[in-house]
């Protein structure tokens, strides 16, 4: 025997899953979805903002400052198969140092592109940049002469080249270096395949940086009471953010 069940208004959620007359129950804007599509809506805004995003590919928190730290770098120290540490002084010379407890062999490593990397001093702000010349300088802006380029040799060191300058005929690189000294090698005189361009990274801890601004060659912000950074367009001939006689081999 069938008993009978009492009719009872169908619910909003009846409507849309049940009743075969649904474009007549639902708002015009809607009349062009097909009972599933709005079944699969309705479960869409019923889980909140978190799959709105996911079904519009868009944030809806607010966008981060452009000022944020995006880029992952390290701290690290640069040591040298030829035994000596880079190192920055606080008036920007740069050169070797066997003591690595000093503040002043800390870099932080930037990556600006793929396997490029820009080498700033911790304690100075300085970036390490070379000229047209091959000679090294520091620079208070970010420009492209502090771009090198982060190889893995064969021997697992790591070499690092001007991503700006290279021989013109034969196309080779110009390397960060040291001589048996401690002190910098011109980029032209420094060959890949020997220990002074073999650097062995040794990080201290993984830190968040803001992406650098990338300024033109030559352009300075001289800080009140200091000099302007050397660039290529100064006259006197540096290596290591110091001055050092033309007739002089490097």
């Amino acid at each position: 025997m069938r008993i009978p069940v009492p009719a009872t208004r169908p619910t909003d959620l009846g409507v849309l899953c049940n009743r075969k007359d649904l474009f007549l129950r639902v708002s015009k804007p809607l009349d062009c979805f097909p009972p599933k599509s709005m079944w699969f809506l309705w479960n869409i805004f019923s889980k909140g903002t978190h799959m709105l995003q996911c079904l519009c590919g868009k944030s809806l928190k607010k966008s981060k400052s452009q000022s944020d730290p995006q880029l992952k770098g390290i701290v690290t120290r640069l040591y040298c198969r030829q035994g000596f540490y880079l190192q920055m002084h606080p008036d920007g010379a740069v050169d070797g140092t066997k003591d690595d407890s000093t503040n002043s062999t800390l870099f932080n490593l930037v990556p600006v592109g793929l396997r490029v990397v820009a080498i700033q001093g911790v304690k100075s702000g300085l970036y390490v940049a070379m000229n047209g010349e091959g000679y090294l300088y520091t620079s208070e802006l970010f420009t492209p002469e502090c771009k090198f380029k982060e190889s893995v040799y064969e021997n697992y060191y790591v070499i690092y080249s001007s991503m700006l300058y290279r021989q013109q005929e034969s196309g080779r690189a110009w390397y960060l270096g040291f001589n048996k000294e401690g002190q910098i090698m011109k980029g032209n005189r420094v060959k890949k395949t020997k220990p002074a361009a073999h650097f062995l990274p040794k990080p201290l801890e993984v830190t968040m940086y803001r992406e650098p601004s990338l300024h033109e060659i030559g352009e300075t912000v001289p800080k009140p009471g200091t000099t302007p950074s050397k660039s290529t367009s100064a006259s006197a001939i540096m290596n290591g953010g110091k001055q050092v006689k033309k007739n002089k081999s490097t």
